[in-house]
């Protein structure tokens, strides 16, 4: 393979995913991830924490189409050695972290003036 993360080249799902510590990775993401085999390794190696920051950011998207566009960036920052996803405010469903000031005001808030 070179590298890259094709989600359609790939079907052989098993349970040795690791997830995060709230969210589980979809099917779409394992398969992204397992496309290459050191982008999987990497993946395996981050923290359960930093796991779920990545899932999180994932499923932030509203879209299909920046769904997928995350998922391939996911694949890219893994193997340019990020622990996290770049420019991700972090996880707000965490239940042993209460949200940051500015998690509040980015995310928590912007859902309550859209639900209006």
């Amino acid at each position: 393979m070179n590298g890259s993360c094709d989600v359609a080249s790939f079907n052989d799902v098993t349970n040795d995913f690791l997830h995060g510590v709230v969210h589980e990775a979809r099917e779409d993401i394992q398969v992204a991830v397992r496309a290459a085999a050191d982008t999987f390794a990497l993946w395996q190696k981050l923290t359960p924490l930093g796991r779920n920051e990545f899932i999180c950011w994932i499923d932030d998207a509203k879209q299909p189409q920046t769904r997928a566009r995350r998922i391939e960036r996911a694949c890219e920052e893994l193997r340019e050695g990020k622990k996290r996803p770049c420019c991700w405010v972090g996880c707000i469903h965490r239940p042993d972290k209460a949200p940051s000031r500015w998690q509040q005001a980015v995310l928590i808030d912007r859902e309550k003036r859209r639900d209006r």
